[in-house]
This record gives structure tokens, sequence and C-alpha cells, in this order.
């Protein structure tokens, strides 16, 4: 009897023993499916992308310099002066092609936007065609009522020499007395719009010209440049100008010197 009591307590012993060491390797599995220690599930987290914000839509107003008829009538060249102009001047003609500035203006305008539009930007023209009577000071207005980012009048030059040739830009200076808060990124744009037009048309650069004396810029709200395509003086120039061939490296190179100045803003934004 003690050898047999003997053996039952060795072989519970044994049974407790193995069913310990089951459990502790963690073979044993709960009614759960888990192993023996209770255990807590962690939640997984799905991390929403971060979403980007929408990219801003500029909006470029075009100004094609000139109408058929000027008005002589006068208006003060900036906000709250006393110095006046005419409020549209005639514009030049070409020496050779027979083209009005006003004319060429508006072609290359037209193209402009076309180039502008392909290129996502909202735009807008002070005006469609010839007959019109919209003086300088108006067509900075409806820059503003627009809700312009860039305000960009297309011009044509004209010299008393047939020799001077090339293109040139015009920008208010730091001591504008009306748009002085717009110079640096005014000249900042008419560099770009300038550099890029010269670079696609082959046309000499003749710089930015600072000036506090173009009604057109002094009642600007926004960034605003005065871009001189070409000398109508000049044959070369002149007959160039005329094609439309040309006319589309024209617009393509304006359109690009806006490209580059958004996007350098864009850039100082995100910094």
């Amino acid at each position: 009897m003690k050898i047999l009591a003997a053996s039952v307590l060795i072989l519970c012993a044994a049974v407790i023993g193995f069913a310990v060491l089951y459990f502790v390797r963690g073979d044993g599995k709960n009614k759960n499916g888990l192993s023996g220690t209770k255990r807590t599930a962690s939640k997984k987290t799905t991390q929403k992308p971060t979403q980007k914000p929408e990219k801003k839509t500029y909006i470029v107003v075009i100004d094609p310099g000139h109408q058929r008829e000027q008005d002589t009538s006068e208006e003060p060249i900036g906000p709250g002066a006393s110095e006046t102009k005419p409020k549209v001047s005639s514009g030049t003609s070409g020496v050779s092609s027979g083209l009005q500035e006003h004319e060429l203006t508006l072609q290359v305008s037209k193209k402009l936007k076309k180039e502008l539009k392909k290129r996502g930007y909202t735009v807008y023209m002070t005006r469609t065609t010839a007959d019109v009577n919209i003086s300088n000071a108006e067509r900075a207005g409806y820059a503003k009522k627009m809700g312009a980012d860039i305000f960009i009048r297309i011009h044509a030059n004209g010299s008393e020499s047939h020799a001077v040739r090339g293109a040139l830009s015009m920008a208010p200076s730091k001591k504008n007395p009306y748009a002085a808060s717009l110079a640096v990124k005014s000249q900042k744009l008419s560099r770009m719009v300038l550099d890029e037009y010269c670079k696609a048309t082959g046309m000499k650069n003749r710089g930015v010209m600072l000036t506090d004396q173009m009604s057109g810029i002094n009642w600007a709200s926004m960034p605003v440049t005065i871009l001189e395509m070409g000398f109508m003086s000049n044959p070369k120039d002149d007959m160039a100008m005329k094609e439309k061939e040309f006319q589309e490296k024209m617009a393509a190179g304006a359109a690009a010197g806006i490209d580059r100045y958004v996007q350098e803003l864009e850039s100082e934004e995100d910094r």
C-alpha cells in the first residue's frame, strides 16, 4: 500500500510539473486561442495621408497698349497727383510693316492670353478690340477689379533713329510716389519677363527701365510691368514682329517669364 501511494504521488507531481512547463513555454492556449497568459491586442492605427493644399490659380490681366483713336483729354499720372497726362496716346507704327502699334499689341496679347491659359492661369484682357476708349488709369483699375496677381502691359517702341532696336521692360522705382510698395516685385517681374522674352525671340535685351512717369504703372495695385516688345521704327524688329510665327515666340517668351516669376514667388513663400 505504501509503495502504491508513493507511486500515485510521484505520478501526480509529474503531471502537475508537465502542465506548468507546458504553459510556461506558451504552448497552452486558452479558449480564445491566446497563450496561457492573457494579453491585450494592440490596435492598428491607420494614418491618413497628408493632403497638400490646392495650388493657387494666378490671375493675369493683359493690357494691349493703345487703341484706334487716342484720347488727349488728361488724367492724373497717379492717385492724388497734380501732374496730368493724356489718357491714351496714339502709339507708334511700323516703318516697314505699316502696322499700327494698337494692332500689333492686340495680336500679341491674344496669343499671350491663349498661351497663359494653356499654362493654367486665369486671364483677362483690358480690351479685345481696337474700338474702345479706356484710359491708362482705367486699365489699371480694371486689373484691380479682376483681382489680378500680375498686370502685364504690352507695347512696342519707336525712335527717331531707325538703327535703335531691341526689347526692354519698365517698372516703378523704389522712390515712386504712387507705387513704391510694388517696386521690388514689379522689377523682378519685369526682369524675368524680359529675359525669357529675349531668350525666346532673339531680340536684343535692353534691360529694365525704372520709371515713375507711366500712368498705367502708377495707378496699379499689383506687380506690374510694361513690355516694350521691339522698335517698330527699326525695319528688322518691325518686320519680325509682324510675322505670326514670331508672335507665337513672343507670347511664349513672355509667358515663360511670368511662369518663372510665379515659381520664384511660390518658392519664397515655402521657405
